[in-house]
């Protein structure tokens, strides 16, 4: 049990890689708080969840764009749960259009939810966690945090933006005790994929050297690693959950 008595935040919690890995944090003894919109089933998920996990999982409304509702919901976890020891920074949309069409609004709004959403979380993470002394927040980046890609101009500013975050946060950090890391993943095969045609997702996963795509629960295992103790000596990581696809090419 690697997060056996570990509080747990996750943000974009109620759906793909949050819920996978709010799954697993729970399967490894942790209290976990499902994270997400309003509009999200994330009420409904933790109410499914907690019946498994009884007393260990519950759910917060929270929109990463409003710096009250983030501050909130860290005031009323360490209220309830008296402190958080861990945080993955999940909440993000896509983007994908040519750059000489995307207005100004689309454009920060992605900046706004991926990027100043995840500096916004990992503010109020970092308030508790220096009163506590310890702590582990783990940030969602991207592959495209280290490769650019055409149409995705707001997207990887924003993921490249919390890679090196991750690392200013890391240094800023460690002589109180927080650990802070990114995990990368490639594409992870979700319903959203499911509905590109066949040639498309042939090569999509033809980008990835292990010749396939990834699974949810991969990225969860990731950041269970990153958030637990057996990560220790781990902080300003950019871990690649990408089937080699940063690797290069054959």
């Amino acid at each position: 049990m690697r997060m056996q008595g570990k509080r747990v935040i996750v943000t974009g919690g109620a759906s793909g890689i949050g819920l996978a890995s709010v799954e697993r944090c729970l399967e490894e003894g942790a209290s976990v708080v499902i994270a997400d919109l309003e509009s999200s089933d994330g009420s409904a998920r933790a109410a499914a969840l907690d019946a498994r996990h009884t007393g260990r999982c519950l759910f917060k409304a929270c929109d990463v764009t409003d710096t009250a509702q983030v501050d909130r919901l860290f005031a009323e976890t360490e209220s309830e749960l008296g402190g958080v020891d861990a945080v993955f920074s999940n909440a993000g949309i896509g983007g994908i259009a040519p750059s000489d069409e995307v207005s100004d609004e689309e454009f920060l709004r992605i900046i706004d939810i991926n990027l100043n959403g995840v500096f916004r979380v990992a503010r109020a993470a970092l308030r508790v966690m220096y009163r506590q002394g310890s702590g582990s927040i783990v940030n969602c980046a991207s592959i495209l945090g280290v490769f650019g890609q055409s149409q995705t101009a707001a997207y990887t500013a924003a993921k490249g933006g919390v890679v090196n975050m991750t690392r200013a946060l890391a240094i800023e950090a460690a002589p109180k005790g927080v650990r802070v890391n990114a995990i990368g993943p490639g594409y992870i095969d979700t319903p959203l994929l499911a509905e590109l045609d066949d040639e498309l997702l042939q090569g999509l996963i033809g980008l990835h050297p292990l010749g396939r795509l990834g699974r949810s629960e991969e990225v969860a295992n990731a950041f269970l690693f990153l958030a637990s103790n057996e990560a220790s000596f781990v902080t300003g990581a950019h871990l690649m959950v990408d089937g080699g696809f940063t690797a290069g090419k054959s």
